[in-house]
């Protein structure tokens, strides 16, 4: 008896998305023959691999091709691949489902979007591959049979909640897509994909450059016509490609539908050939920072495609970077335990990571505005390199930026910072925190405001790991405002406060008694001018943000007591020093100076220890004061 047809739901996320495909008011609906044909030619890539290396596998990989069938009186289109072929699973895994990272994150930002720019800006971004059929089709049929298998499977769907699945005992090895096409509707942008000439025109502008041959029967069903040049744009000459064409050969990499934001042309001869073509992208993906994340380059031997997300031809850090590497001297059997240690791919890996950070340099002066767009969408990312790229750290340091108290709206190179700095000023300042907003009101910036040093606002989780790795730029030390003793004053406010020191070291004795069990000393601070108090940490000690990172981790770390800084020109603190010189007892004091230190707890945005017994204790001497 044949098997009968199953009908699944899809997944709550893949029926989510179908319906916002079919819905799309996308004016590109072209695109949908684009995702197919990459989807065709990666399968036809995936297939040459796995027979070279599988040498047991009984294909036939003489003539891999995809062929586009028209049936003008059913109105359908078929996109076919004799490639890799999927298994039942696999059809459930990819079309039933979106493994793909980042997409609860697309959804979500899709459904806050307002307009329809900001939808069809995200769709393009996500990149929907399969799904764009239901742009242009009323119901998609897919039949494939995974290489060096028996049967293949029958996958349907109308892009509603369900898809019917069911055996073909007689299907070809590869995959056919078939579209049962939507009425043309030119005021829909739906063209009619049944024209041999707009099938055409669509494939030589977007897939031209596939490695494979598209083929279509010619004009009144003659013999199939290759229709694309199959040219491989990094080995053509520069000046014979086309922006249009790096455009779409990375759209076809990427699956990004806005254009890159700069291509890398590189070419290297001599005992190790290689040529590379890459691009930088104009927006970061949904997934830039998920831990499924995979990077963007594609290996390839002689033109012919090896391995995709080549983790050894780009660093952790520059992930985003898309593009692919033609090596003329590696063997096609090359695993990714060789590439890790062959001689060769480090030196090349070396030259393309240099060559991408003298790119985003040479944008900094000549595009200023792309590289504002990079350094927004990327930076983030790029920083995380000055934690374990020892080599390349001065150059990310020169084309790093940073928000800073110099412009609310325009971010400093430290190129910028170290020029602009006082005379005799031996340090680069900072600071780290949640927000510019929380650092602006933090107190530990009031002195360097009031005497106008310039300070960098460090706000992305990884700016409190590196600036502990990092020493100095330019010869300038980095150093927090939050920590270590900080040197603004002139040599008499140095007599000055040294005198005072002395005369409140009764004080500062005792207040650091009654505080031991919370910070490590009590002392006057230089760094204050409107608050009474702050915390501030030793100059080697993790910052109380980076401290909290670490515990989430699960990482064991001993107690770090703080200091109390005082403002001994604030009233609260003068009045605090001459009740103890005043009083015998000093109970009720103690109190007050417990006080003093949560209010310097919740200005640097921490957290109280029991926030019950500061709220009583606030509460009492608030009922006393009326």
């Amino acid at each position: 008896m044949a098997a009968q047809a199953e009908t699944l739901q899809f997944q709550s996320e893949a029926r989510q998305l179908l319906q916002l495909v079919i819905h799309s008011i996308y004016s590109n609906k072209d695109t949908f023959l684009r995702e197919l044909v990459s989807n065709a030619s990666d399968a036809l890539d995936k297939l040459r691999l796995e027979a070279f290396r599988d040498k047991d596998l009984k294909v036939d990989t003489s003539d891999l091709h995809i062929a586009i069938e028209v049936g003008e009186d059913e109105r359908a289109l078929t996109i076919r691949d004799n490639g890799i072929g999927m298994t039942r699973d696999e059809v459930v895994g990819l079309i039933g489902t979106i493994a793909k990272s980042g997409t609860a994150e697309f959804l979500r930002r899709l459904k806050e979007s307002q307009d329809a720019a900001g939808s069809q800006e995200l769709i393009g971004r996500f990149g929907i591959g399969f799904y764009s059929s239901f742009m242009v089709a009323d119901k998609v049929t897919l039949v494939t049979r995974r290489a060096g298998t028996d049967e293949g499977v029958r996958w349907e769907s109308t892009g509603e909640s369900t898809y019917t699945i069911e055996p073909v005992a007689d299907a070809p090895q590869g995959t056919s897509v078939t579209l049962h096409l939507k009425p043309a509707d030119e005021e829909e942008h739906l063209h009619d994909y049944t024209s041999r000439a707009k099938l055409t025109e669509v494939i030589k502008r977007y897939s031209d450059f596939i490695t494979w041959p598209v083929r279509m029967a010619g004009e009144d069903g003659g013999e199939p016509e290759t229709i694309n040049s199959r040219k491989a744009l990094w080995a053509r000459p520069a000046s014979e490609v086309t922006e249009d064409e790096y455009t779409e050969f990375y759209r076809h990499l990427s699956h990004d539908w806005s254009p890159p934001l700069e291509t890398i042309r590189m070419q290297a001869e001599g005992t190790f050939e290689y040529q590379a073509l890459l691009f930088l992208p104009s927006r970061a993906p949904l997934d830039l920072f998920m831990r499924e994340r995979k990077r963007g380059v594609q290996l390839y031997v002689k033109r012919v495609f090896v391995m995709d997300d080549c983790e050894e031809l780009m660093p952790e850090y520059l992930r985003f970077v898309k593009g692919v590497v033609d090596a003329q001297d590696l063997s096609l059997n090359v695993s990714r335990e060789i590439l890790q240690q062959d001689r060769h791919i480090q030196l090349m890996r070396r030259r393309l990571v240099k060559r991408v950070l003298s790119t985003v340099k040479t944008m900094m002066t000549e595009k200023p505005d792309d590289y504002a767009t990079f350094w927004r969408e990327f930076g983030r990312a790029v920083k995380e390199g000055l934690l374990d790229d020892f080599e390349n750290r001065d150059a990310i340091l020169e084309i790093a930026s940073f928000d800073s108290t110099h412009d609310a709206e325009k971010p400093a190179t430290l190129a910028q910072y170290v020029e602009r700095m006082k005379d005799g000023q031996e340090h680069i300042y900072y600071s780290t925190g949640e927000s510019r907003a929380v650092i602006e009101n933090s107190p530990h910036l009031e002195a360097f405001r009031a005497k106008g040093f310039e300070v960098l606002i460090l706000t992305d989780p990884v700016d409190e790991m590196w600036v502990d790795a990092v020493p100095s730029f330019g010869g300038k030390q980095f150093q927090s405002i939050a920590k270590g003793q900080v040197d603004l004053d002139t040599e008499e406010e140095k007599k000055a406060a040294q005198e005072r020191r002395k005369d409140f070291a009764d004080l500062l004795g005792w207040m650091t008694k009654t505080l031991e069990e919370q910070v490590k000393e009590v002392r006057l601070s230089s760094r204050l001018t409107t608050s009474p108090a702050c915390i501030v940490g030793e100059t080697n000690d993790l910052s109380p943000t980076l401290e909290k990172m670490y515990r989430a981790m699960g990482q064991q770390l001993p107690p770090i007591k703080r200091i109390l800084e005082l403002n001994p020109a604030h009233p609260l603190v003068t009045k605090l020093h001459s009740a103890y010189g005043e009083r015998s007892e000093h109970a009720d004091l103690a109190e007050t100076v417990e006080l003093l230190y949560g209010m310097a707890l919740l200005a640097e945005g921490g957290e109280l220890p029991d926030p019950a017994r500061f709220t009583r204790l606030l509460t009492d001497h608030l009922a006393r004061t009326i």
